[in-house]
């Protein structure tokens, strides 16, 4: 069987998740020496390196990548709702509860709902279309 397949030019390419040669010679390399490099990283951060103790720092305690945020958000059940939780939304962000990109991840969120009640809207607004084309071709017969 040919390499290359008609409308395939460049071949079957890499499998996915395979790594290339230098890669796997690498991890090769610090999977036998993690354990010195390691010790050596935390004996010289231990004498006041900074650069050490963050690197270590940052292989052993990992970044937040979020935190809960507590504030009254009103319950949405209507579009009408959203504008009042927008509004929560501003004053947790003025009044330093919740930082701007935290409100921004949340005023996603809130877009989204939104979006939902318009999906549900217009899938009313089809239906009764839909209706009212089904009345009005039995009437025509």
């Amino acid at each position: 069987m040919s390499k290359f397949q008609p409308g395939n030019p460049g071949g079957p390419g890499r499998p996915r998740g395979s790594r290339n040669a230098m890669n796997v010679l690498l991890d090769k390399l610090a999977a036998e020496g993690a354990e010195t490099v390691v010790k050596k990283m935390i004996e010289v951060a231990s004498g006041g390196d900074r650069v050490a103790a963050r690197m270590v720092l940052n292989r052993i305690w990992a970044a937040p990548r979020g935190r809960a945020v507590t504030f009254a958000l009103p319950e949405v059940r209507t579009p009408a709702d959203l504008l009042e939780a927008h509004a929560a939304l501003m004053a947790a962000i003025a009044a330093q509860t919740v930082t701007p990109q935290e409100g921004a991840a949340l005023a996603v969120v809130l877009e989204t709902h939104r979006r939902a009640f318009e999906v549900v809207a217009q899938q009313r607004h089809i239906d009764e279309i839909d209706t009212e084309l089904r009345r009005l071709r039995a009437n025509l017969r």
